[in-house]
């Protein structure tokens, strides 16, 4: 059976385990119901095709390769977010495109850190040799619809709700406008991030099917792990009884896969023996779907930073035409 029972510690009820694909399918099926009432948007879910997005632009920029604009969404009937969306300047579409997330602390251009600033970066990330290493304007140059909003907000925004509801409703949002975009080949759509932005690329993976490709850097491990010293931000009421992080991974299966950790994270962050503890949960999962290569670890020589080589070849291989 891909869904276990309850285990001795009650903990991990919805464990994922590998099984014939159509079990493994009615487990992810049953965990996505699970994990939106949660979440507390399964309303939102259901009334999603109903929400119209009601964009206003706010600002562009001609970077060269591509033109960006600031735009606003609407995300709930009550709420609004801010968007940087890009779009390449001279290549025929419709194109591939990324969800592109940043991790704690950052904002709606951090992943977009190039050396080519937007006019209104306060304060302006003038290169790529920061963590992130300008990943989201390497792809805008080399032919992707990009687009990021800010989801390191640490309060609830509308009652009701939850902070990782609100969270990855807005990044299923952003998901939703890229696909309503002429630009956009809805079928390649992908999510790329790093730490609390690696750790919303699970969540978005998982969630929303819509994700073709998704590339998680510096945030695969277990539960344990970020209990000590750590933002509790990742926890909410039920999480832990259900399943570990390499359950919600395994609601990815079968599609493209790839996590990132750094050797040179400390054994108190995002260690690569622990990403590889749980990838070992995550591998036969892709295996049940006949797709095992479809799922990789790249431990690369790095700290708590994109991988940007891997990542582009990744996306590049799973969402290129």
């Amino acid at each position: 059976m891909a869904a276990a029972g309850a285990e001795t510690g009650a903990q991990r009820t919805m464990r994922a385990r590998p099984g014939p694909p159509e079990e493994v399918e009615r487990w992810q099926q049953d965990l996505r119901v699970r994990f939106r009432q949660l979440l507390r948007i399964d309303d939102l879910v259901a009334d999603q095709m109903d929400l119209p997005f009601a964009e206003e632009i706010v600002a562009s920029w001609d970077m060269g390769d591509y033109v960006a604009h600031k735009r606003s969404l609407q995300t709930t009937p009550g709420r609004r977010i801010t968007v940087i969306l890009t779009v390449p300047r001279n290549a025929a579409g419709p194109h591939p495109a990324v969800v592109c997330i940043g991790g704690h602390g950052s904002t709606l251009y951090s992943t977009y850190a190039d050396g080519r600033p937007f006019a209104d970066w306060s304060p302006p990330a003038r290169d790529s040799s920061g963590i992130y290493k300008g990943f989201a304007a390497a792809l805008a140059r080399s032919g992707y619809v990009t687009i990021s909003t800010v989801v390191s907000q640490h309060e609830v925004r509308e009652p009701g709700r939850t902070l990782m509801g609100e969270r990855l409703w807005d990044l299923m949002r952003c998901v939703g406008y890229l696909g309503s975009r002429p630009e956009v080949r809805r079928s390649r759509i992908g999510c790329g991030g790093l730490s609390l932005g690696g750790e919303m690329v699970m969540w978005l993976a998982a969630m929303d099917p819509r994700i073709a490709a998704a590339c998680s850097s510096g945030f695969l491990t277990v539960m344990d792990q970020m209990e000590k010293g750590h933002c509790r931000c990742w926890k909410f009421a039920g999480l832990r009884e259900l399943v570990d992080f390499a359950d919600i991974y395994a609601l990815v299966a079968p599609r493209p896969l790839q996590c990132q950790n750094g050797r040179k994270e400390p054994p108190s962050q995002f260690p690569p023996a622990l990403a590889e503890r749980a990838m070992e949960e995550i591998r036969p999962l892709y295996a049940a779907f006949g797709q095992a290569g479809r799922v990789t670890l790249d431990v690369h020589d790095g700290a708590h930073e994109i991988d940007l080589p891997a990542l582009l070849t990744f996306f590049d291989r799973h969402l290129k035409p």
